[in-house]
């Protein structure tokens, strides 16, 4: 059983301004904003939703399938994510463009302002999900990617028989009311944040009642204050881990979704999954990127046990 994890890949460029974006923002002038926010430093990562979901999941021991598409400077990049056990086979490489790439600024308060470049991300709706290495018992998670390749995998899921989890994030925006509602409806499983979940609803014109009636489980991200997890019999607030030393937040609620799965791979019940996803945001956000984080298995289960109690089922996953 693996993960086919269609969202991007790219590369980031993390920048930290050492001030607040709200001091330089009028709330009556926002139609005619033209800012520049000086930073010092600048650092570049390997990222994109796909590839950081499936770093985590692979570190924790997961099968993880990443299929999309990158650019001709992807190579070291792929090598890194293979010796991780990454399968990368899924990945088309495109000629003559380069990778996708991030750009983001975080401010004191981790308020974030970015741009994204599409390059190869942009041909991603050409590659069809029937050519992913797939088996019925797998899941393929649409994450944001080119609206029009998320727009596909919706509707071939459901036709291939894949359990598909619904990640729709930023690129709610982007896609048709229609085609989130059909998002929603077929999916096995969804993940969002709060204020994508507002979103959502906005969006479809569906109630928060009736959207989490639809997915056999939904997480709903709170940032500082953890995840909620709505499934048959369960909906429960899981806290996130506190006293963090916080470098960066991008990448987190990827870090999260890795690690979620893996337990719930695994067969462990919704509040251990919860804990599992925070444990791994956890390692995320103490670091200055979305694939900076390490550790052991070992590491991993001691550093969960320091704040929540399994009850020994992390013992189970090998």
């Amino acid at each position: 059983m693996k993960v086919i994890l269609t969202g991007s890949i790219a590369f980031d460029y993390l920048m930290q301004f050492p001030g607040f974006f709200k001091d330089h923002l009028i709330a009556e002038h926002l139609d005619k904003v033209s800012l520049s926010f000086l930073v010092h430093e600048m650092i570049k990562q390997d990222g994109g939703v796909g590839a950081n979901i499936a770093y985590t999941l692979a570190m924790l021991g997961g099968n993880a399938y990443l299929f999309s598409t990158a650019g001709q400077d992807f190579g070291e990049y792929a090598e890194r994510l293979r010796k991780l056990g990454v399968d990368t086979s899924g990945v088309r490489i495109i000629p003559n463009k380069f990778t996708a790439s991030f750009f983001a600024t975080t401010d004191r308060s981790n308020a974030q302002i970015a741009t994204f470049y599409t390059g190869a991300m942009a041909d991603a709706a050409h590659l069809p999900l029937a050519e992913a290495a797939y088996e019925k018992d797998d899941f393929v998670m649409v994450s944001p990617s080119d609206p029009g390749a998320m727009k596909r995998y919706i509707r071939e899921a459901p036709e291939l028989g894949l359990r598909m989890l619904f990640d729709p994030g930023q690129q709610i925006i982007s896609i048709e009311a229609d085609v989130l509602r059909d998002g929603v409806e077929h999916a096995h499983g969804m993940f969002i944040n709060e204020y994508e979940f507002e979103l959502l609803q906005k969006h479809t014109g569906w109630s928060a009642g009736k959207i989490l009636a639809k997915p056999a489980f939904t997480v709903v991200t709170l940032a500082e204050h953890g995840a909620r997890v709505v499934a048959d019999g369960v909906d429960c607030v899981v806290p996130a881990i506190g006293g963090l030393d916080v470098k960066d937040p991008t990448g987190v609620g990827d870090a999260f979704r890795g690690g979620f799965m893996r337990a719930y791979m695994a067969g462990l019940p919704f509040k251990v999954c919860a804990e599992v996803g925070n444990t791994a945001a956890a390692y995320c956000i103490q670091e200055a990127g979305p694939q900076c984080h390490e550790f052991t298995w070992n590491e991993f289960v001691a550093f969960y046990r320091k704040h929540f109690n399994d009850e020994g089922l992390l013992d189970k996953i090998e």
